[in-house]
């Protein structure tokens, strides 16, 4: 197993889902952790449950849309920790509509969380990163290399940070930092059963990107970020690697 002794890692959308389950990975590595989420009750009994098994914890309920709010993530970080050694951009809104419905004040809330966010809280952690040899993780999904009907703004946005996560590889190619994305598809999370289609929805458009493979725990996907954020993965730079059953392999 991985160990994280004196590493920090910062964790977006902690509070449940593949946030939860990423930081109660690296926890057991014995890492420093810094977990954000809006969701305060489901955050702070994540923090109880981290602290009980010995593990150094900075906990933020915050909303992370803007650039002022994400600096502040990282500023409270360094502070408490000295540094940052992984940023694990977990955090997403997912919406579901037809084009034609999708209002610009939803396109906006959506894709300064999904793709905003990421972006205003890596450049706030790089300078820490790059000195500290250390990595960004982007969560973004299977959904951002292939076309899905129904979640336009969503798929947009994550492949919008796959894109993102490359170009930001290439801009830092000669730093020691390490950047890269994973591509996770259908998993076992509360979230997973509250997708609300809209009314009089084409079922075999949807059929066509429904996983084959059964869905997995997030725990399966947030071994893969431990693996990504680890020395394991030291040559691996502006990658997206599929966490999703073959999904996008059609």
């Amino acid at each position: 197993m991985e160990d994280f002794s004196a590493k920090t890692v910062v964790i977006t959308g902690a509070a449940s889902g593949l946030g939860r389950a990423a930081a109660t990975a690296f926890g057991e590595r014995n890492a420093n952790l810094v977990i954000a989420d809006m969701a305060a009750e489901g955050l702070t009994q994540l923090e109880s449950e981290l602290r009980v098994r010995g593990t150094q914890v900075l906990c933020s309920v915050v909303d992370l849309s803007t650039r002022a709010a994400c600096q502040a993530l990282i500023d409270a970080a360094v502070k408490r920790f000295g540094g940052v050694d992984t940023l694990c951009n977990v955090a997403a809104m997912l919406g579901v509509g037809r084009v034609e419905n999708i209002t610009e004040d939803s396109w906006n809330r959506l894709m300064a969380i999904n793709l905003g966010a990421p972006f205003w809280l890596s450049q706030a952690a790089l300078p820490s990163l790059v000195a500290r040899n250390g990595s960004i993780v982007n969560v973004a999904s299977s959904g951002g290399l292939r076309g899905q009907a129904y979640t336009v703004p969503y798929t947009a946005s994550k492949a919008g940070l796959i894109h993102m996560t490359r170009s930001m590889a290439m801009e830092f190619m000669n730093k020691t930092v390490r950047i890269n994305a994973i591509a996770p598809g259908a998993m076992k999370t509360a979230g997973m059963g509250n997708t609300v289609f809209p009314e009089d929805w084409e079922r075999p458009l949807v059929e066509r990107f429904m996983p084959l493979r059964p869905p997995v725990g997030p725990e399966v996907v947030a071994d893969l970020m431990v693996y990504l954020a680890s020395e394991r993965a030291s040559n691996i730079h502006g990658a997206c690697l599929a966490s999703d059953g073959g999904a996008s392999a059609d």
